[in-house]
């Protein structure tokens, strides 16, 4: 079923009901096929944007021309939201990897609503520091975390905890190398090991998660 409001978690969580209803006013549907891309790395940006449906990728290119892939959002999720402070050019390209509908949401318009009820800057403000110290928690996991560590956290997310069923992920070893900034080689050599002891399904294409609770034990290893 596909979610027909701004979410109020991630970026949006502890927002006040206020800023919820007027992002919510402000909102615009888009409609993408699968491979279409939203926005490059270098455009400029300028609106906020909301997945309802389907999923979109979160992509980067390094100097080197190597893609660097970042994260999959999926209905619920939240991008671009820095263009809402400072529509300058996009630092990462937005595709669609299956039919998917976003909401948009344009700076334009917030700023025009700010200006009218100036009392929503001070929200804006607090989600501006939220998002800051996330993305420093993400800077320091592809900075200092070990690379089986990074992957099986990037497992995880990109495959949510199912109430029925095995969680299945429909990405190559090559594109899961691409998300956690490690070679192909790298990647089907830890992937292999984790088969053999039985925590994934390996496949042409993909894999299957059979054990999610130790590749939990793998992500947080601190913890052991």
């Amino acid at each position: 079923m596909e979610q027909t409001d701004l979410p109020e978690t991630g970026f949006l969580f502890g927002a006040s009901t206020e800023l919820r209803t007027m992002l919510k006013a402000q909102a615009t549907k888009i409609s993408m096929q699968a491979g279409e891309t939203l926005f490059e790395q270098g455009d400029k940006g300028g609106a906020l944007f909301a997945v309802t449906a389907g999923s979109i990728e979160i992509s980067v290119l390094e100097r080197n021309g190597r893609k660097l892939g970042l994260a999959v959002m999926r209905p619920g999720a939240l991008f671009g939201e820095i263009a809402l402070f400072d529509p300058g050019d996009r630092t990462a390209t937005a595709t669609a990897i299956e039919p998917s509908n976003v909401l948009r949401v344009k700076n334009l318009d917030v700023l025009e609503q700010v200006r009218k009820k100036p009392e929503l800057a001070v929200d804006l403000i607090h989600l501006a520091g939220q998002r800051m110290r996330w993305m420093g928690r993400q800077l320091h996991e592809q900075v200092f975390l070990p690379m089986p560590t990074r992957l099986a956290r990037k497992v995880l997310y990109l495959t949510p905890e199912r109430s029925k069923g095995l969680s299945k992920l429909n990405l190559s070893q090559a594109e899961l190398a691409e998300f956690v900034g490690a070679t192909r080689e790298a990647v089907s050599k830890t992937l292999a090991a984790w088969n053999r002891i039985g925590l994934i399904e390996a496949s042409r294409g993909g894999l299957m998660v059979l054990d999610r609770s130790a590749l939990k034990v793998l992500a947080e290893p601190d913890q052991i």
